[in-house]
């Protein structure tokens, strides 16, 4: 059997959302399945180590596909023509976007479709390109695999598709998120915060991710209990942050909040592990891997109870309202001075954590992939 795969998004030392994705379940399927030739399809020079085993075939297809236009060219033209000498099975596509002149087979994983209820998510060309091929990716992939039912839900419902079509896989959470003692926790606070307790965000920053909501809570907090804490966000700056820079050159207590930029996987895992409780107030998730993470660091987490969320959380997140400042403001307080009420969800939260495995993710994947093989 060939497999080729869409790996454009596989890129040394950038491996975030959907490319983290293809690492993980990849670097598992093909050393699973060394009976199978897997071909990956790259839009420029890749890295060596993305080569996981002697089954796999590097094709490096131009132009390079960053941009809507480029997009279109890649997908409908240089990918299937650089593939026309293999007899493909399926050709498996972790960011969604398939050939809609092509007739391999596809498996195509639909992460979420915030973009269709979200205008803030991406620029207005992106935005209009999904738009416009997404229903229209739905509809010709033979499979679609979406990382959970909120998603499923919302892809069957927007754009009509067949339920038995679409396969939940669930992301993973990587071993390197764990709990730290709390003799390495004081070494982080004192690299991060001078010592200084703090709550903490990670992900990726532009407005679907709603930081000025954490902004206003925080600046509450502050000045309503003084509270020695300071905030801490993890992350690179994306896209649309104007309206929140405005907001942070007004605030009062400015200097508590601290931007990290993007960290490695090892580093972010200490931060993490080191806060007293993470928030992720994001208005629109597919899944929410930072709630994920925070379990297994045995942190307790704040996230939005909305979209996925509450899904993936399986009871082990305290929830509130995205839009409601107040709201979060008072569970972080309540958080900080009654810690004894974190206790059990910290301990189902590593539980839930266990249940998100990436050798789990590559089994799910590749059952759904079989099943492309016989549509």
């Amino acid at each position: 059997m060939i497999i080729a795969v869409n790996t454009r998004l596989l890129q040394k030392n950038n491996l975030e959302g959907i490319g983290r994705f293809t690492f993980e379940t990849f670097k598992r399927m093909v050393l699973n399945h060394p009976e199978v030739d897997f071909i990956f399809c790259f839009d420029r020079k890749f890295d060596a180590s993305f080569i996981f085993a002697s089954n796999v075939k590097p094709l490096i297809i131009y132009p390079q596909a960053r941009h809507p236009f480029l997009y279109y060219l890649w997908f409908e033209y240089a990918l299937p023509n650089a593939l026309k000498p293999y007899k493909v099975d399926v050709l498996l596509s972790p960011d969604g976007f398939i050939p809609l002149k092509s007739n391999i087979k596809t498996l195509a994983v639909i992460h979420d479709i915030a973009f269709e209820h979200d205008a803030n998510g991406v620029d207005w060309l992106t935005q209009t390109y999904y738009k416009h091929y997404f229903p229209k990716f739905a509809k010709k992939a033979n499979r679609i695999a979406t990382v959970s039912t909120f998603s499923k839900q919302d892809i069957i419902k927007t754009y009509g598709i067949n339920e038995s079509k679409i396969d939940v896989v669930y992301n993973g959470v990587s071993a390197v998120f764990k709990a730290l003692s709390l003799p390495e926790k004081e070494q982080v606070k004192v690299k991060i915060t001078n010592g200084k307790p703090y709550f903490v965000y990670t992900g990726s920053i532009h407005p679907r991710k709603n930081i000025i909501t954490l902004l206003k809570a925080f600046e509450a907090l502050k000045k309503q209990h003084q509270v020695q804490h300071q905030l801490v966000l993890v992350g690179r700056k994306a896209w649309k942050n104007k309206e929140l820079e405005q907001f942070l050159s007004q605030m009062t207590f400015k200097n508590e909040v601290i931007f990290t930029g993007k960290l490695s996987d090892e580093e972010l895992s200490k931060v993490l592990a080191s806060a007293d409780v993470a928030v992720y107030p994001s208005t629109f998730e597919g899944f929410g891997l930072p709630v994920i993470e925070a379990f297994a660091c045995g942190v307790p987490i704040i996230t939005s109870k909305n979209t996925a969320m509450e899904e993936i959380a399986k009871g082990a997140a305290h929830l509130f309202n995205p839009l409601d400042d107040d709201e979060l403001k008072n569970l972080l307080f309540n958080l900080i001075t009654h810690p004894f009420k974190t206790e059990e969800k910290i301990k189902l939260g590593f539980k839930v954590a266990q249940s998100y495995t990436w050798d789990g993710v590559a089994e799910k994947l590749w059952t759904s992939l079989i099943k492309t093989t016989t549509c």
